[in-house]
């Protein structure tokens, strides 16, 4: 549709009454859709690629009450389209505007259906504007977005969540740059992913906004709202680095983002530069019963660092897990949820590296225990890169052991195959290639046959995709069993807060 028939319909828009705004012709009824991921399906849309978010929330001081919210998205069109679909699932909708004209919507599952006077053709830009509440009261049988800490909010939107918080399209493929425009009680103290871009007080509240500097998945998003104290210091190569604690709990926590810049210089040894422009801990004072590497923002449950029962170094390896994910996972995000793996078992390669130095097990003997345990994570979830589907209503549910530990073996053995040298190189060359993109299983196989000088295909594609657990080289002696009650060495909720059985 070109720009005289745009005039056209702006013009009719002008006679449309207020109803119709808000409803979808019902010759064409809407639908959810979705970009055919193999392990959510409905998640993401079709025909568009999303360049920003500009996110408003508005905190009350109560966390069980709705927040108001304008959700702002910037997006390019890629195919044909009649309709916008977006993902929300959780908030009510007051009204939508599509290039600043009043737009139809609708809901349909999962998803919201927007239909302007006009969807730009293919190639053009769109701007859609929501009016929403984002309801921080979890939803009924579904997992993920806001979690309520003692004193105010925090996020945990992975692995299909965000979409309980904000409308967006859902799925790590499509990243994009986001503002946070977030307004509070000025007794609150309020942290976003990214970098600070200002604080406007008035009346008593307090307007926070923070951009990100690099493109970030939806489901690594972060806001925190809380009586928190923002402890900041620099990193390697300058750095900034700002972590947040619960300002009541302050002087029992804050011995333990002091070993960030640390372990940032020991990651950076291994794989190269950090990959964005700040870091830090926020540490919640809720019990999730796990940890996530949202981007920039690593969340955190308090009493992973009071817990007298953990010692230091596995306390240390478990936010060493989550710094690497900035790496694997984060600036490098997976193609399809398929492709997990890719960052989970390399922050797992890096957390049991780190436990090793520090006075944990050796990187061998947790090997051959996941080796021994592999045939039974295999039977029960499926191979590390095609993981079983989630359970209706379980969707973290793809966060079984074949994805932590299980995925570790397979780097383990490809490092056995091609030499330490060889696999540090691939490594390198892996967050360098993909650095600020999307890569799947395919691309790591053919970067790590280019690094190895032969093609590894028939080599890893047993390892990442069958049944049954190939056999170890240079371990001959490693037996694994379908019928083995070895315990996960790694719990089946994302970020996954370790309980130590089998460390």
């Amino acid at each position: 549709m070109g720009g005289q028939a745009r005039r056209r319909r702006a013009a009719a828009a002008l006679t449309a009454s207020a109803v119709s705004v808000c409803l979808v012709a019902a010759s064409a009824p809407a639908v959810p859709l979705g970009i055919g991921d193999r392990l959510f399906p409905y998640l993401g849309n079709p025909g568009y690629d999303v360049l920003s978010y500009d996110i408003a929330l508005t905190y009350s001081g109560r966390n069980d009450r709705p927040l108001e919210a304008v959700t702002t998205i910037d997006a390019r069109i890629t195919a044909d389209l009649d309709r916008i679909n977006l993902d929300f699932a959780h908030g009510t909708v007051r009204s939508v505007e599509a290039d600043g004209d009043p737009a139809g919507f609708a809901r349909a599952g999962e998803d919201l259906v927007i239909t302007p006077e006009d969807v730009p053709d293919e190639g053009e830009r769109t701007r859609i504007t929501v009016r929403h509440t984002s309801d921080p009261v979890a939803a009924e049988d579904r997992e993920g977005g806001w979690v309520r800490t003692a004193d105010g909010l925090a996020m945990a939107n992975q692995a299909d969540a965000a979409h309980l918080v904000f409308p967006c399209n859902d799925h790590p493929s499509d990243k994009a740059m986001f503002t946070f425009r977030i307004t509070a009680p000025d007794s609150r103290t309020v942290v976003a992913g990214g970098m600070p871009a200002g604080v406007d007080r008035t009346r008593g509240t307090a307007t926070w906004t923070y951009r990100t500097g690099h493109p970030m998945a939806t489901e690594l998003a972060q806001v925190s709202i809380g009586r928190s104290t923002v402890l900041r210091r620099t990193g390697p190569h300058g750095l900034p680095l700002r972590d947040v604690v619960p300002t009541a709990h302050r002087a029992d926590l804050e011995q333990w983002p002091a070993k960030t810049p640390a372990q940032i210089s020991w990651m950076e040894e291994r794989v190269g530069r950090y990959p964005f422009e700040t870091y830090g801990l926020l540490l919640a004072d809720a019990s999730t019963g796990f940890a996530l590497e949202t981007q920039t923002l690593s969340l955190f449950e308090r009493e992973l660092f009071t817990d007298p029962a953990l010692p230091a170094w596995y306390v240390e390896s478990i936010m060493v897990h989550e710094l690497a994910h900035q790496w694997f996972g984060n600036s490098v995000s997976p193609r399809t949820w398929s492709d997990l793996w890719l960052g989970e078992g390399h922050a797992t390669w890096y957390e049991a590296l780190y436990a090793e130095e520090r006075g944990g097990r050796t990187l061998d003997d947790r090997m051959k225990a996941a080796y021994e345990a592999s045939d039974g994570w295999r039977a029960d979830g499926g191979p590390p890169a095609a993981p079983r589907p989630p359970e209706p209503g379980r969707k973290i549910g793809i966060f079984r052991p074949n994805v932590y530990d299980g995925a570790a073996l397979v780097l383990y053995a490809l490092r056995e195959t091609i030499g330490r040298r060889a696999f540090e190189r691939l490594e390198r060359d892996w967050t360098t290639r993909h650095r600020n993109g999307t890569a799947g299983t395919s691309d790591f196989v053919r970067l790590a046959s280019r690094v190895a000088g032969r093609d590894l295909t028939g080599f890893l594609h047993p390892w990442l995709y069958g049944t049954t657990t190939p056999p170890m080289p240079g371990h001959p002696e490693w037996t694994s069993d379908a019928r083995s009650t070895t315990p996960a060495l790694r719990p089946v909720t994302p970020g996954h807060r370790p309980d130590g059985s089998g460390e």
